[in-house]
């Protein structure tokens, strides 16, 4: 196993920033998403507190190996939640990495998963494939957005 920062890319999170003064919000849903959809609107700081590359198949970089990172999702300056993910490498040269994570909020827990290619665009959009609690059946993405290499911007787009 060998250790490595997080890519700015893979401050995915999928999983995030806190911006000054930003709070959450909600908003009805437009009719191209449904009359009984409703949006909201999340805005988060991930900051890595882990991460570990683990080598699954052939010593050294290759298909199947994985990438395992938690993050402390703060709002306002406040700890709110945490974040876990897990990406399998599915493509060598160029990386290509399968990732799945959750994200876990006072009102429940929020699943995602993105294809990511490397090198990374600046940001990301992971899809929310679903959640618990008060995102059951939930919907949307997360853009996601390096600050640096262990601190990512996340914008919930969360639809019901």
């Amino acid at each position: 196993m060998r250790k490595i920062h997080l890519r700015p890319l893979i401050a995915v999170a999928a999983a995030a920033l806190v911006l000054a003064g930003t709070q959450l919000a909600s908003a009805s849903a437009g009719s191209a998403q449904g009359a009984h959809q409703r949006a909201e609107i999340i805005q988060l700081v991930a900051k890595q507190t882990q991460s570990q590359t683990v080598d699954t198949g052939h010593k050294g970089h290759s298909l199947g190996d994985e990438l395992v990172i938690a993050e402390d999702l703060y709002q306002n300056g406040k700890k709110v939640g945490d974040h876990a993910v897990v990406c399998t490498y599915v493509h060598i040269g160029p990386d290509s990495l399968q990732c799945l994570g959750t994200f876990a909020l006072p009102q429940g827990q929020i699943t995602g998963q993105a294809l990511l290619h490397l090198p990374s665009h600046s940001a990301v959009d992971v899809a929310i494939t679903g959640g618990s609690g008060s995102y059951n059946g939930a919907g949307g993405y997360v853009h996601t957005v390096p600050a640096g290499t262990t601190e990512r911007h996340l914008t919930f787009h969360i639809t019901r």
